[in-house]
């Protein structure tokens, strides 16, 4: 067996006969040598190509560590936050709880309860059989629970807050009611209803209660109000009417001298006059009215009703 090949040293076709034992000897030793060369320029791309994939699948995993780090440092921030919203909250409450205590005691006050009747200084009384619905560690749960009780404040806040108002207004109106004598020493020398007149010595109705006094002495409003008129009138002499609404008007007469005019408010225990004996009068003295809805009614029962 021969085998013909151009060399490149001399560019001549040469020979090599395969039948010299010599020659097959080199050409198999050499044909290894390729072989083996080949085998190993395999084996070390295999494991470069090995390399570069677990380079690259480490690196995705750090990619991803690093992601969820973030994501945990996100969720603790929110949590954070969530907590800081939530004590907030907490302390509006316990303000808003601090303010209906507050009110509370004040309309205790005002309405003279008994006590113990509404104790805002101590803990309602509450109990019953325990019974869980949901994770109460979850915070959802707990800002439904808080939501839930400051609606139940906001409620609790606006009825207190209406029923100051009710009580306020019972007590203007209280201020208003005719109440109590309208001077601070002297003694009733005539009452209301029929009477001998002193002047023409006939039978005569007195339409209200004369309380003999010092003159000069001061002359009360017996509730608040706001005066109506102030000045001389027939038979009256000097004289001041307090219009102190709900129909009811007073009337102050014989002074020696008005201390307001038509259109100033005042309030219950304001000096308005000074007792005198102007018009037609024996003896200073003060002439007290109490009208309603325009009639004469008896003082007696406004004075006695002095609480």
């Amino acid at each position: 067996m021969k085998l013909i090949y151009l060399s490149r040293r001399d560019s001549r076709l040469r020979q090599i006969d395969f039948q010299q034992r010599g020659t097959l000897l080199v050409a198999a030793t050499a044909l290894c040598g390729v072989v083996a060369a080949v085998f190993f320029a395999g084996i070390q791309a295999g494991q470069h190509l090995r390399g570069t994939a677990a380079d690259t699948h480490l690196a995705h995993l750090q990619a991803e560590l690093a992601e969820q780090s973030s994501a945990l440092d996100t969720l603790r921030a929110h949590t954070s936050d969530t907590m800081d919203a939530l004590a907030m909250r907490i302390g509006q409450m316990n303000a808003r709880v601090i303010r209906l205590d507050a009110l509370g005691h004040r309309l205790t006050r005002m309405a003279d309860l008994e006590d113990g009747e509404f104790d805002f200084s101590s803990v309602p009384g509450i109990g019953g059989p325990a019974e869980f619905v949901g994770d109460a560690n979850r915070i959802d749960d707990v800002l439904h629970a808080i939501d839930e009780l400051s609606a139940q404040l906001s409620d609790r806040e606006t009825q207190l807050s209406i029923l100051e108002h009710l009580m306020l207004d019972r007590n203007l109106y209280d201020r208003m009611q005719p109440k109590g004598r309208p001077v601070g020493s002297g003694w009733i020398s005539s009452r209301f209803g029929r009477r001998t007149d002193p002047f023409t010595g006939k039978p005569a109705f007195h339409r209200g209660v004369d309380f003999a006094g010092r003159e000069g002495s001061p002359v009360l409003a017996v509730a608040d109000g706001v005066i109506g008129f102030a000045g001389s009138r027939r038979g009256y002499g000097r004289i001041v009417e307090i219009n102190h609404g709900n129909g009811y008007v007073t009337r102050y007469a014989h002074n020696k001298k008005n201390l307001v005019e038509v259109g100033d408010t005042v309030a219950k225990g304001r000096k308005i006059a000074l007792v005198g004996a102007s018009g037609r009068a024996t003896a200073p003295h003060v002439h007290f009215e109490v009208l309603r809805d325009g009639r004469p009614v008896d003082p007696l029962s406004y004075i006695r009703d002095n609480r």
